[in-house]
């Protein structure tokens, strides 16, 4: 993590683009300084051209070179042309400095298109906007397109969808630079829920809706959250519904978006994370506080989910120990 440490973040910027693409990522990483999570954290916004003006027709005045982003800490591409064309001059240079570093990378919404022409997400899986997912497939075989997932991050280069999905990946971003307590307090911020589910790598996360904005689920996810440690499945979860568990898991799955069974483990496994975060409770007994019938189970699906153990997310995100309540 940079917490303590200097992040020197460069967004770019091109002639033509919508103001909210750039304002999503500026807004979430000036809002980690202005709120003094961290105020090391500094934004430049940076262009190969001389001139930015927005779909909108708002004229950027403080825009500057290509420079300004060589040897930079993050690079972010909140977007980029609508003809998807190649990463050339100034972008590819900015992004093989970057590669040749180690620095991390972020391709948002059209975003992935630039880092994927230059090679560095070559057989991986990358994340798009979904109405281009299969153009950015057929142009470059190399990568692995997957039209479904909010955002992949695989630790050096992320990737996400279109348009909003890019507020889910930049609080990602705080969450992995700072810890759940900052993104939490950044999610508050901007009014947004700071909750994620965990999915086939190693973050990829989808909004949780509030149990009151769900409709008729809003009882049965109440009760869900509220006892974890019991074991639920489908049939109790229909049974609090009042529905059949066929009816029941199909409305489910339309309304939030995941199976009954697979938004169980993902609550399950948030739980766990907010545990390690907050509390000293040993492993095994969050492994029985939050549902997984062993310990050895639990383990075996956080590795799944995060790509790290229960043991080593403590150490990355738990809170100063003076901090840390002892109890759930």
């Amino acid at each position: 993590m940079h917490l303590g440490q200097p992040l020197r973040i460069a967004i770019h910027a091109f002639d033509g683009m919508s103001l909210f693409h750039l304002a999503v990522p500026t807004s979430v990483f000036d809002a980690v300084s202005q709120l003094g999570l961290d105020p090391s954290w500094v934004v430049t916004v940076w262009s190969e051209e001389s001139q930015v003006r927005t779909a909108e027709g708002i004229t950027l005045d403080v825009v500057r070179g290509p420079d300004a982003a060589l040897g930079t800490d993050m690079l972010v591409f909140p977007s980029w042309h609508e003809d998807l064309r190649p990463a050339a001059g100034a972008v590819s240079a900015v992004i093989g400095d970057a590669a040749d570093r180690g620095a991390p990378m972020a391709g948002l919404c059209l975003g992935a298109f630039p880092l994927v022409d230059v090679g560095v997400l070559d057989g991986r899986t990358v994340v798009t906007h979904w109405g281009v997912a299969a153009r950015m497939a057929a142009m470059y075989p190399r990568v692995e397109v997957d039209a479904d997932a909010i955002y992949l991050d695989h630790g050096d280069v992320l990737t996400s969808a279109g348009t909003a999905s890019a507020i889910d990946a930049c609080l990602h971003l705080v969450r992995r630079e700072l810890g759940s307590e900052a993104a939490g307090t950044l999610a508050r911020h901007l009014v947004v829920a700071p909750h994620r589910d965990g999915g086939q790598a190693q973050y990829i996360s989808r909004p949780v809706p509030e149990p009151d904005s769900v409709g008729q689920f809003g009882d049965t996810i109440n009760w869900v959250l509220h006892h974890l440690d019991q074991p639920i499945t489908v049939q109790v979860m229909a049974s609090r519904a009042q529905m059949s568990p066929r009816n029941f898991s199909r409305r489910f799955t339309e309304t939030l978006g995941a199976s009954p069974a697979r938004w169980l483990s993902n609550r399950r496994l948030d739980e766990s994370r907010r545990l390690l975060e907050r509390t000293t409770m040993p492993v095994s007994a969050i492994a029985s506080s939050v549902g997984f019938d062993s310990v050895v189970t639990f383990r075996q699906r956080f590795v799944t989910a995060y790509g790290t153990t229960p043991t080593s997310y403590r150490r990355r995100f738990a809170l100063g120990a003076a901090e840390k309540p002892t109890t759930h």
